[in-house]
């Protein structure tokens, strides 16, 4: 056992105050310390019970969906006066699980607090490589990354030469198709929200075009402005009028991958897309996946993408705050756009 184990200790935790409608703000959550944890895995725990230190939270919009009270897929809608729950990195303080030992670092599924008892291991994932960013199990090396990696590469189906078009596209997932298609050697565009996004997207991502969204009047016109040939692939983030635009400049044969609509997650009642008449005259398929469909394929995942980290093929920003305190305001901030890049809340460090 690691030192401390044993002992009973304050468990700060991140909890949901009331079921959300419209925007969150950061007051719908609240973080307490009348939460306490013994250090240690009882002798009458399940086997497999796995006893761990939080060290980095991911910070993701599929989230907003568990904060209303309607469950909406497979997510089911977080708990009123209990701890959250998302993707984040851990070390194992004490285990009955003989896959984790004492010191380990895994990943998954783990509630907002400082200290978790996990009861039900399957989900987890034992992270083998640690000369990269642990946080970038959160994002790159984490949901994110496999959401993009066979999201663009699976559902997108793409072929060198196809112009390519993201929305969000400086986010978590959003960076990442780029470069993904640019190693694919594709032509790709990408839409943020301020001035600094574009920019990051045209110098660090290596995108070869990008805009402000927030800028343009006439989406249509804009897209036609960087496809004057039409989108071969659209990897779908926003939803709304932004997918209606997209939708009158889709090549024949093109392909959406829809993998969010941000645009509408804080909406009583999502926005018309009035433009689908050109899915039948265009032949295009529209696919919507989530990364859980590709969770068994995640030693194939990171054995493509590590060395794309390890070579700098690949560059990825994260938008790091310190301490659970933080962690409302950035998790809120994402429907905002208030994060340049992947968002993560730094529980505790190694």
């Amino acid at each position: 056992m690691s030192s401390g184990v044993g002992q009973v200790v304050e468990n700060k935790q991140v909890r949901l105050k009331r079921y959300v409608k419209g925007f969150p703000v950061e007051s719908d959550l609240y973080v307490t310390s009348d939460n306490t944890i013994e250090l240690r895995v009882s002798d009458g725990s399940p086997e497999g019970t796995t006893l761990v230190k939080n060290l980095y939270l991911s910070c993701d919009p599929y989230m907003r969906f568990r904060m209303g009270e309607s469950q909406i897929g497979e997510f089911p809608s977080f708990t009123i006066d209990a701890p959250i729950d998302g993707f984040g990195v851990a070390k194992v303080l004490d285990s009955k699980n003989p896959d984790f030992k004492v010191g380990d670092l895994i990943w998954g599924r783990i509630k907002w607090e400082e200290y978790s008892l996990i009861t039900k291991p399957e989900g987890f994932f034992k992270i083998q490589h640690t000369d990269v960013p642990l946080s970038y199990y959160t994002g790159i090396l984490g949901m994110p990354g496999i959401t993009a990696y066979f999201g663009f590469n699976e559902v997108c189906s793409p072929k060198e030469g196809e112009y390519v078009f993201i929305s969000a596209a400086s986010g978590a997932v959003g960076q990442l198709v780029g470069q993904f298609a640019k190693l694919k050697g594709c032509y790709v565009v990408g839409s943020a929200g301020s001035k600094e996004k574009v920019e990051l997207l045209k110098t660090k991502f290596g995108f070869d075009e990008a805009f402000n969204y927030k800028e343009e009047h006439d989406l249509v016109a804009a897209l036609k402005r960087f496809f004057p040939e039409g989108i071969d692939i659209y990897f779908e983030n926003v939803g709304g009028k932004m997918l209606d635009a997209v939708l009158l400049n889709m090549r024949v044969q093109g392909r959406i991958a829809v993998c969010g609509m941000i645009s509408q997650y804080n909406l009583d009642h999502p926005e018309p897309v009035y433009n689908l008449m050109s899915v039948i005259y265009n032949r295009v398929r529209i696919e919507g996946f989530i990364s859980f469909d590709y969770f068994s394929r995640y030693s194939e995942f990171v054995d493509a993408v590590l060395p794309y980290i390890r070579e700098k093929k690949i560059n990825y920003v994260e938008d790091v705050v310190e301490g659970l305190d933080s962690g409302p305001a950035a998790l809120v901030g994402l429907f905002s756009g208030r994060n340049i890049g992947k968002q993560v809340v730094a529980v505790a460090h190694e």
